[in-house]
């Protein structure tokens, strides 16, 4: 199998961090989200992607663990790896890093689900998310 993996550059704002310069945890889920959102870009697995196709994929489990503190100033880089699964689900893992000397910051995991356009949970993967896995995960 492949390994899909994409790493973008985090812009730590102002507005992100507390009055001692350590970014929020709040701000970390929308950091995930920026990776998933080149991820999809990268990889036509994009929320429209699936959307045009008749679904929508929500979170319904967000974890991290967090190994040291994001300071304002820093310029840390986010990879996020596709994870497979049989199951009819999306996961990716992610990893934070320190560009500068590339000490571990955090580490995560997400999970989506598929739903159609009612909102009721699909119990098998999609046919289009089938063949995005054969295109890009299959050898």
């Amino acid at each position: 199998m492949k390994k899909l993996t994409e790493t973008i550059d985090i812009n730590i704002r102002f507005s992100e961090v507390d009055s001692m310069d350590v970014v929020w945890h709040g701000s970390y889920p929308l950091y995930f989200e920026d990776a998933r959102e080149a991820f999809g870009k990268k990889y036509g697995l994009g929320y429209m992607d699936i959307f045009k196709n008749g679904y929508f994929a929500p979170l319904v489990e967000l974890n991290f663990q967090y190994k040291k503190p994001l300071i304002y100033g820093m310029r840390p880089i986010i990879t996020i790896t596709y994870c497979p699964t049989d199951a009819a689900k999306i996961v990716f893992d992610y990893e934070i890093h320190d560009s500068a000397d590339g000490t571990l910051i955090a580490t995560g995991y997400s999970v989506q689900v598929f739903t159609d356009m009612n909102y009721r949970l699909m119990w098998f993967a999609p046919p289009f998310f089938e063949e995005w896995k054969k295109q890009w995960i299959e050898e």
